[in-house]
């Protein structure tokens, strides 16, 4: 399916993609970043493969709206990574049709977090090394810019928070 193509011109169009809203709190983003995690179930699930709980991991990722997968192995357990297809840079296009990726994004880690702390591991996002966790991930490389670059969306994807978890995972590159 081709997306239908809209004139560069259009005035409404140019808002919805590069006007920052005028309240923050009409951005679902928003909202999502205030609300404290969940609790960790006590009861700890068993993971007797990590090389399949990585697959259903990733599997329920994209099934989350996730376009990119990858599981980083850290000092401290694991990152998930995430990638969203963009069609405009989030970190210039700050309207609201330019923060859906992220928008997108923060949906998928939120709610995978909440599965993995219902299996009794810990999930927290974090925002910090984002494009090198993704690029040690085998998500892309990074350019001269430190910005992730993909084989399949080249520059146009948004890179979303890691999930810190200790949930045993099979990890597609080290940290």
């Amino acid at each position: 399916m081709t997306r239908p193509k809209l004139p560069r011109d259009d005035p409404y169009w140019d808002a919805f993609i590069h006007r920052a809203p005028a309240d923050p709190n009409n951005v679902i983003t928003h909202a999502f970043k205030q609300v404290k995690p969940g609790g960790v179930n006590p009861v700890k699930t068993e993971v007797h493969s990590p090389n399949v709980m990585s697959a259903h991991v990733k599997e329920l990722a994209r099934f989350y709206g996730a376009d990119l997968v990858g599981i980083v192995a850290l000092d401290t357990g694991f990152g998930i990574v995430c990638g969203v297809r963009t069609d405009y840079d989030s970190q210039s296009a700050v309207g609201i049709g330019g923060q859906t990726p992220a928008m997108k994004g923060l949906f998928a880690t939120f709610t995978l977090g909440a599965y993995i702390r219902e299996l009794g591991y810990t999930a927290d996002a974090s925002e910090a090394d984002r494009e090198r966790l993704a690029a040690a991930a085998g998500l892309g490389t990074l350019d001269a810019g430190g910005r992730l670059v993909t084989r399949q969306f080249g520059r146009n994807v948004q890179v979303t928070d890691v999930m810190l978890t200790d949930l045993p995972l099979e990890p597609d590159g080290r940290a």
